[in-house]
């Protein structure tokens, strides 16, 4: 299994620790990414992507090698200790880059076939807002299933995380990564991005051509029976 974590910072703490466990229990071939030091864009919101695609990003040099890693991941982890109650702005800005790859624009079809999990640590609280900020793109992307694991660690860094709260760490990891490789191989879509999907579908029967989205889901065959997760 081909494992793509996204560390939302550089360093190596609490939350990088928990993705780190999980990724080794699934095994397979693991490939890290770090926040901002393997990319340190902000969009621009220069609209490039929409009208002339992703490839066409005044970023996408750096974009690169991060899009191929998650094209080709079986498993996609995205990680990040809250900051202000939400995922750090290192992370947003990476996911304001693929806002493209939404099922209501231009989706990708290899989202399909992957899982994903979302990770958030906190001293205390935060972890749910956290989480979802990094999930609705996952799940906007069409990926089939979605997972989430907070902490809260009660610690700053990883050597001062209290026994007990570390044994849960360890449990529930353990037992998500088994669920993880028994559901591997899979092809499908989440709930929310197929109601999306038919929303957008509709829309577009209803309304005038919307420019380069309606082109790539004709090219697609998306306004007849193909979908997404089909092919």
């Amino acid at each position: 299994m081909k494992i793509v974590v996204i560390h939302g910072q550089s360093h190596e703490g609490s939350t990088c620790m928990v993705a780190r466990m999980l990724a080794q229990q699934v095994g397979g071939e693991i490939e890290e990414f770090f926040l901002p030091r393997d990319f340190d864009k902000p969009c621009l919101g220069c609209y490039t992507c929409f009208e002339k695609g992703l490839s066409r990003c005044p970023h996408y040099a750096a974009l690169a090698p991060l899009e191929k890693a998650m094209l080709e991941a079986d498993l996609l982890i995205l990680a990040s200790p809250v900051y202000v109650y939400h995922a750090t702005g290192q992370m947003m800005s990476l996911l304001d880059h693929f806002g493209t790859w939404w099922m209501i624009h231009r989706p990708r079809p290899e989202m399909s076939r992957k899982q994903a999990v979302v990770i958030a640590t906190a001293a205390g609280g935060g972890m749910k807002s956290t989480m979802k900020d990094m999930a609705d793109s996952l799940e906007m992307w069409g990926v089939r299933k979605v997972y989430r694991l907070g902490f809260g660690v009660q610690a700053a860094k990883p050597d001062d995380i209290p026994e007990r709260i570390r044994a849960s760490i360890e449990k529930k990891t353990a037992r998500l990564a088994k669920r993880i490789k028994e559901d591997a191989g899979r092809q499908g879509c989440n709930a929310r991005a197929k109601k999306w999907f038919a929303l957008m579908r509709l829309a577009h029967r209803l309304a005038s051509p919307m420019g380069p989205d309606y082109e790539y889901w004709k090219a697609q065959g998306w306004h007849e029976k193909n979908r997404p997760w089909r092919t």
